[in-house]
């Protein structure tokens, strides 16, 4: 069957969107921990709204990131089996905590991913 993907294969599975999706689960992780403290931080003065507030953009943005990569890697790349992919696809259900648990345990292992950097590593290096 041909697929026709609207993100590039290199998109996914590169050195540089390992990097990326690796950094907006680290925001992602750190949103939920925010989101987690809240009830129990004090009152924060007026003077640091703005940068909470930069900061919580920072994470929504890669919460947003996160969620839309690993839900177009499990349905498009990821070889496991179908109860795996299920399991998945429910332990992300829960954002800003699901996707980058899976970002964690499965993507940033799969063998799709790291025989992918392999060969491309391979066809740089190769004159």
């Amino acid at each position: 069957m041909l697929r026709y993907y609207y993100i590039n294969k290199e998109w996914m599975l590169s050195r540089a969107a390992r990097r990326i999706y690796r950094m907006a689960a680290i925001l992602s992780f750190l949103l939920f921990l925010f989101l987690l403290s809240r009830p129990f931080l004090p009152q924060l003065p007026y003077s640091m709204l703005p940068i909470v507030r930069l900061l919580i953009l920072c994470g929504v943005l890669g919460a947003a990131t996160t969620i839309v990569a690993m839900e177009y890697f499990l349905f498009g790349f990821d070889t496991s089996p179908a109860w795996k992919k299920v399991f998945w696809f429910f332990v992300m259900l829960a954002p800003p905590i699901g996707p980058p648990i899976y970002c964690f345990a499965v993507y940033l292992r799969s063998t799709v991913v790291t025989t992918y950097i392999a060969k491309a590593d391979r066809e740089f290096r190769t004159p």
